[in-house]
């Protein structure tokens, strides 16, 4: 089983969608853009977004596992994949990357 790094790409704040829809909420995402975390395997990175670890762990666990080839060469690098978070008001977009690196 390998390591996997997934790197912050892109947050976004869709704030007339929060305006409309979102009651007010004193914390939201602590995610910035260039953010690195480390997937000790199957094992959700301390400090990662528990919300966001929910969409983006099964496509973790397939790469830490030498899963590669997503939907029939969708991603450049066979060995990744962009996945986003589920929110909706502030999608964050991670690249997942199969590290050499054993997991522990």
């Amino acid at each position: 089983m390998k390591k996997v790094k997934i790197t912050v790409m892109k947050t976004a704040c869709y704030t007339d969608l929060i305006e409309a829809y979102e009651n007010p909420i004193l914390h939201a995402c602590d995610m910035h853009e260039g953010q690195v975390f480390i997937a000790n395997g199957w094992k959700r990175p301390q400090d990662f977004c528990e919300s966001a670890w929910e969409s983006i762990s099964p496509f973790v666990m397939a790469l830490a596992h030498g899963g590669e080839n997503f939907y029939d060469g969708w991603m450049k690098n066979k060995r990744s994949a962009m996945i986003s978070c589920n929110d909706g008001f502030r999608p964050v977009s991670f690249l997942l990357e199969t590290m050499d690196a054993e997991a522990d």
